[in-house]
C-alpha cells in the first residue's frame, strides 16, 4: 500500500485504538472530543465532554477521512492483494465507525429532541455514504480480483471468511448493478432509512406517554408497594404528582396486568398497549410499516432476490426462508395446543372463583398469576425480594468468574452519558485486561423500550496490538424510589443474564478483523451466546448464591427454589405462541413478493388467521409497535431468538452433563463461540464446541412441548 493510504488509515484508528506516529492524526478535530484521542484510561469515550453541536461536524469529518481512506485503497498502482485491498478496506473508517457508535449509544439510551433531530438529518447521510462505497466500480473491481484470485491464495480460515464477507457485501449493496439501478437503489436506501427512523421516534414518544393514569389510590387494588411506587415516579415525571401512571412500557404494564384486581382498568391499559401507534394520529405507525415492508421488496428484487425475507435470510444460519418457515411452524403446532390447554386451565380457574367472567386478552396475565400459585404454591413476588439489582448483576459477573476467572472492577474515573451509567473494567484472572464493560439498567423518557448490548468500540489486531472492546448493556427496569432497594422479577433478572451474554460475547472477541468480531455474525446465531447465559440465572447451583432476601438477608430457601425449578415450564404454551405469532408475521411482511404497500391491519389480520391464533393470545409485537423489524435489525430475523435457542438448549446439556461451571467446557465454549466472532461459519464453531449437530428436542423438553 503506498505511504498516503498507511497514514490516513492511521489516522483513522488514533481516536479508539491510540495514536503514536508522528503525523497530524487530529484533521479537524480542534475541541470536539469526538475527533480526538481519549486521554481517559482504555481509550473510553469522554461522555461527560460531548455535546449535541459536536456531532454533526464529527460525522462530516469522519466521513470525509473514510472517503479519503477508500480514495487511497482505489488510487494504489499495484496489483490487488488481500493485504493491500481487503485487510485495508477492514482497517478503514475506524473514526466514522467511533462517531457512529457513540451516537447510536446515546440516541437510543439517553435521546433528546436535538439528537433525534441529528439522526433525522444524518442517518440517510450515512446510508449515502455506505452506498456509495459499495456501488465504488473502482474498489469492488479490486475486491472482486481477490476474491477470484482466492484459490491460488495461502488465506487463513479467518482471512477466507474476510474476503468472502467483503465480496458478498459489496454484491448484496448492489455492485454488480447498471447505472441506473444503482440511483435507485441508492434513492430506496434513503427513504428505508428516514422511515425506519420515523417509526422508531413515534413508537419512543407513544411508549413513555401515559396509557393510564390512576388518581383515587382504591384503583391500586392488589398491587404491591413496589409497582405503586414506579408508578408514583412516571406520574411525577410526567407532571402529575399525587397520582400515579402507567405507560406502555413492559415494565409498567406488565406488573399492573399481573396483580390489578380491577378488571376494566386491566383492560384499558391492554388495549392500549396493543394499540400502540396504531390508532391513529401523528405517531400512528401503520401505514409506515406497510411503505417500509414495499419498498424492502423492491430493493431486494432490484438485487436479485424474490423478497427481502430471502435477502436477509441468505446472509444467515438459516439461509432460505423456507427453513425458517419449517422450523416456526414445527413449534407452532404443539405451542398452540398448549396455549389451548392453558386456556381452559385458566377459565376452569375464573370458574372456581367465582368471577363470572370468559376470559380475555387482557385477563391471561392475572389468571395466569393466581394459577401459578394454585399449581405449585409459587407466587413470583415472594421471590422478587430476593432478586435485587446489584445482587443480581455480581452473580452473573460470579458466573463469569467461575467459567472463565473473569474479573469486574467499577471504574468511577470513566464518565457515563448518564448518571444511572456504571462502567467496569473487566480482566482475566491474571489480571491482564478484557475491556470496558458499562450498564444503564433504569427506564426513563429518553431511552427508547426494551433491553440491549451494544458496541462503544469493538474488538481487532493490528501492527502486533489487540485493541480491546468497550461494549454497554442496556435495560428499562423501574427505577425505585430514593433509598429503596432495585427488585427485579424473574423475567428482569432473565433479562439482565441475556444480555450479559451479548456484552460476553462482545467483550471476550479475540479476532483480527474489526468486521468479523463479537457480535458481528449472522442473525440467528447472535442470540446464542445472550440465551445460553440465561441457564445459569437461575440454575440450582448458582440461584442460592446470590439470592437473598433485601431486608433480612437470609438466603433464598431451598424449597422456593424447588418451587421455582418445577415451574420454570409454566405458562409455557402462551409465552412461546405469543413469540412464534410474532416471528410469523415478521416473516409474512417480509415474504412479500410485490412492492405494494399493504393496509397493515388487513394483513396482520390475515396472517394470524391463517395460522389460527387464538382471540386470547396476541402476537408478542403487533405491526405498528413491531421496532425490531421496523425500526431495528431484526427485519425476517426474529425468529433467530427460538434459532439459537435450539443450540442453546443443545448446548447447555453439555454443561449439564459435564458440570455447569467444568472449566474445561468453558475454554471450549469461549474460544470456538465467545472469542471466534465470524471467523468462521458458525455451525462449524458449534459443533467443534458440541462435538456434533444440534437437535431440536433439548428446546422441546425445555419448553414443556412436547
Amino acid at each position: 500500500m503506498n505511504q498516503s493510504a498507511l497514514v490516513l488509515l492511521a489516522c483513522s484508528i488514533l481516536v479508539v485504538a491510540g495514536c503514536n506516529c508522528d503525523q497530524s492524526c487530529t484533521p479537524g478535530g480542534g475541541d470536539n472530543p469526538l475527533l480526538v484521542e481519549s486521554t481517559l484510561p482504555f481509550g473510553a469515550p469522554p461522555f461527560d465532554q460531548i455535546e449535541e453541536a459536536h456531532f454533526t461536524p464529527a460525522f462530516e469529518e469522519a466521513m470525509a477521512v473514510h472517503n479519503g481512506e477508500i480514495q487511497a485503497i482505489v488510487d494504489q498502482t499495484e496489483e490487488p492483494t488481500f493485504a493491500n485491498t481487503i485487510e485495508a478496506l477492514d482497517l478503514s473508517g475506524r473514526l466514522l465507525d467511533n462517531v457512529r457508535l457513540i451516537f447510536l449509544n446515546i440516541n437510543a439510551a439517553n435521546t433528546s429532541e436535538g439528537i433525534q433531530a441529528i439522526a433525522k438529518e444524518i442517518n440517510p447521510r450515512l446510508a449515502g455514504h455506505r452506498d456509495d462505497r459499495l456501488m465504488n466500480d473502482g474498489l469492488f473491481a479490486r475486491v472482486k480480483a481477490v476474491y477470484d484470485a482466492r484459490e491460488s491464495m495461502d488465506l487463513s480460515a479467518e482471512q477466507a471468511r474476510l474476503l468472502d464477507k467483503q465480496y458478498k457485501k459489496f454484491v448484496r449493496g448492489g455492485a454488480n448493478l447498471d447505472a441506473d439501478a444503482k440511483g435507485r437503489l441508492k434513492e430506496l436506501n434513503g427513504e428505508l432509512t428516514t422511515l425506519s427512523t420515523q417509526f422508531g421516534e413515534n413508537l419512543l414518544k407513544e411508549m413513555n406517554s401515559v396509557a393510564l393514569l390512576i388518581e383515587d389510590e382504591a384503583d391500586l387494588a392488589g398491587l404491591p408497594q413496589s409497582v405503586r411506587d414506579a408508578a408514583a415516579a412516571v406520574a411525577t415525571a410526567q407532571d402529575h404528582e399525587g397520582a400515579w401512571a402507567f405507560n406502555l412500557q413492559r415494565t409498567s404494564w406488565t406488573p399492573f396486568l399481573q396483580l390489578s384486581e380491577r378488571r376494566d382498568l386491566r383492560e384499558k391499559l391492554y388495549l392500549a398497549y396493543t394499540n400502540l401507534c396504531g390508532s391513529g394520529g401523528e405517531m400512528d405507525n401503520r401505514a409506515l410499516a406497510s411503505s417500509i415492508a414495499a419498498l424492502r421488496v423492491e430493493r431486494a428484487q432490484l438485487l436479485g432476490f424474490e423478497s427481502h425475507a430471502a435477502y436477509v435470510v441468505d446472509d444467515n444460519m438459516a439461509e432460505t426462508p423456507e427453513r425458517v418457515y419449517e422450523l416456526l411452524n414445527t413449534l407452532w403446532t404443539p405451542a398452540l395446543a398448549k396455549a389451548k390447554t392453558e386456556l381452559a386451565e385458566l377459565q376452569s380457574l375464573a370458574d372456581r372463583l367465582g368471577d363470572g367472567i370468559t376470559l380475555e386478552m387482557w385477563d391471561w396475565w392475572y389468571y395466569s398469576e393466581k394459577l401459578r400459585a394454585a399449581k405449585y404454591d409459587f407466587d413470583e413476588s415472594v421471590v422478587k425480594p430476593y432478586l435485587e439489582l446489584t445482587k443480581v448483576r455480581q452473580a452473573a459477573f460470579d458466573v463469569a468468574g467461575k467459567l472463565w476467572g473473569l474479573q469486574f472492577i467499577e471504574r468511577s474515573d470513566l464518565p457515563g452519558y448518564h448518571p444511572d451509567q456504571v462502567a467496569f473494567e473487566v480482566q482475566n484472572a491474571d489480571g491482564s485486561h478484557v475491556g470496558v464493560f458499562y450498564t444503564d439498567y433504569f427506564a426513563r423518557e429518553s431511552k427508547r423500550g426494551g433491553a440491549w448490548m451494544e458496541d462503544v468500540r469493538r474488538q481487532w489486531k493490528v501492527d502486533g496490538k489487540n485493541i480491546r472492546p468497550i461494549v454497554t448493556n442496556t435495560c428499562n427496569f423501574s427505577k425505585p424510589s430514593e433509598g429503596q432497594p432495585a427488585l427485579l422479577s424473574l423475567d428482569e433478572a432473565t433479562t439482565l443474564f441475556h444480555e450479559f451474554g451479548h456484552g460476553l460475547h462482545g467483550l471476550l472477541s479475540d479476532v483480527t478483523y474489526s468486521s468479523l468480531s463479537g457480535t458481528n455474525v449472522a442473525r440467528d446465531f447472535v442470540e446464542l451466546p445472550s440465551q445460553m447465559m440465561e441457564n445459569w440465572a437461575f440454575d440450582p447451583e448458582v440461584l442460592p448464591t446470590y439470592a437473598r432476601h433485601v431486608e433480612t438477608g437470609e438466603p433464598i430457601p431451598t424449597e422456593l427454589i424447588e418451587k421455582l425449578q418445577k415451574a420454570k415450564q409454566f405458562n409455557q404454551g402462551f409465552a412461546t405462541t405469543e413469540y412464534l405469532a410474532a416471528s410469523i408475521l415478521d416473516m409474512d411482511w417480509h415474504s412479500l413478493d410485490e412492492p405494494v404497500a399493504e393496509d397493515a391491519e388487513a394483513f396482520e389480520k390475515a396472517s394470524m388467521d391463517r395460522i389460527g391464533i387464538i382471540e386470547e393470545v396476541v402476537s408478542r409485537y403487533r405491526t405498528s409497535y413491531f421496532g425490531h423489524i421496523f425500526s431495528g435489525g431484526y427485519s425476517a430475523g426474529y425468529y433467530s431468538y427460538v434459532w439459537a435457542e435450539v443450540l442453546d438448549a443443545d448446548g447447555f446439556v453439555a454443561f449439564k452433563e459435564a458440570g455447569v461451571f467444568d472449566r474445561d467446557l468453558a475454554e471450549s465454549y469461549r474460544k470456538n463461540i465467545l472469542s471466534a466472532g465470524d471467523s468462521e461459519n458458525p455451525m462449524v464453531l458449534y459443533e467443534r464446541f458440541r462435538g456434533a449437530a444440534p437437535t431440536i428436542d433439548a428446546l422441546v423438553a425445555k419448553r414443556g412441548l412436547n
